[in-house]
């Protein structure tokens, strides 16, 4: 029972961080696709429109949070924790420093793309409880894309599983001492990051939730702090999926000079500063482009992929 406090401490401070980070991140990507767009982000709260996501959060705090008349109460209220509970207990098994791990599992990387692949039910219950066609539409959206991109998502790092001879993250990093995977693993590292702006739900795979003609798809009933929970879980998604790719492809927590946490954090950062690059330069695809480009493209190649690591590493 004493040797549980310390992970039990670590997992209060690690949620913590994650919150925080989570709305510091939205700040982030407001000021950068502010600066991008030629335009003011936020600027008014705080030095340099720092305490936005405070005054957003308070905000959302005292928002009007009720089911519409004739939704199913119970799912509609149950929809927005699923969407944020299975990335949080993703970064459980993720190794930020050596030995530095809630609970480092050997299976660690098919439980964080089983936690990725939750979160989809979330949108889809959501969804249907509002009792609403946009929001349906915008759940089924969710539903297609999550299975086409899942398909390929696994694949794509069954290669750095094949050069590592281990699932377990904390092996995986130990097997880049000498060479980083995203230099053996290119086509691999590229699908992933295709497939993680898709588990995420982000530009240009947001069309679950595509304004133009969904209102604001699976999320058009909610407000207040079920709002926020969904936004949540898709801004934790955003660090997990960095943080899960900076472990595969980047050497985790390996550097010069700085501890390994330090370089862990400046390598996802600089990752998280990619997905808002991603989302202020490309447009939206039409939803069957994007289905397409899944089945026909992306599956493919990463089948050919794993093809070729395994033959070399036989030969």
């Amino acid at each position: 029972m004493i040797a549980a406090w310390p992970v039990l401490l670590f997992s209060l401070v690690l949620v913590a961080a994650l919150l925080v980070a989570a709305g510091v991140f939205t700040w982030v990507e407001r000021r950068v696709l502010g600066f991008m767009q030629e335009r003011l982000g936020p600027n008014r709260v705080g030095p340099f429109g720092f305490l936005q996501w405070v005054a957003d959060t308070i905000k959302l705090l005292t928002k009007e949070d009720a089911p519409p008349q004739g939704a199913d109460a119970a799912a509609f209220r149950l929809a927005p924790a699923l969407a944020a509970l299975p990335t949080l207990a993703g970064f459980g098994v993720v190794a930020f420093g050596n030995g530095l791990a809630v609970a480092p599992l050997d299976m660690g990387l098919v439980f964080i793309i089983g936690m990725l692949a939750l979160t989809v039910y979330a949108l889809v219950l959501g969804a249907w409880a509002s009792r609403n066609r946009y929001a349906l539409l915008g759940g089924l959206r969710a539903a297609a894309q999550m299975l086409a991109y899942e398909a390929f998502l696994g694949l794509s790092l069954m290669g750095v599983v094949v050069l590592a001879g281990s699932f377990a993250l904390a092996d995986i990093v130990a097997a880049q001492q000498g060479l980083w995977f995203i230099i053996v693993q290119p086509i691999g590292a590229v699908l992933f990051f295709i497939a993680a702006l898709a588990a995420a739900h982000r530009l240009p795979f947001d069309l679950q939730e595509s304004e133009n003609d969904l209102v604001a798809g699976f999320m058009t009933e909610y407000s207040g702090m079920s709002f926020a929970r969904f936004f949540l879980g898709e801004y934790v998604a955003v660090l997990l999926v960095c943080a899960l790719a900076v472990t595969l492809f980047f050497g985790g927590w390996l550097g010069p000079v700085l501890p390994g946490p330090v370089w862990f954090g400046l390598k996802v950062s600089l990752l998280a500063f990619v997905f808002i690059w991603v989302r202020a330069a490309l447009p939206r695809p039409r939803y069957d482009q994007l289905i397409a480009f899944a089945w026909k493209f992306a599956l493919p190649l990463a089948l050919a992929n794993l093809l070729v690591t395994g033959w070399l590493v036989v030969a």
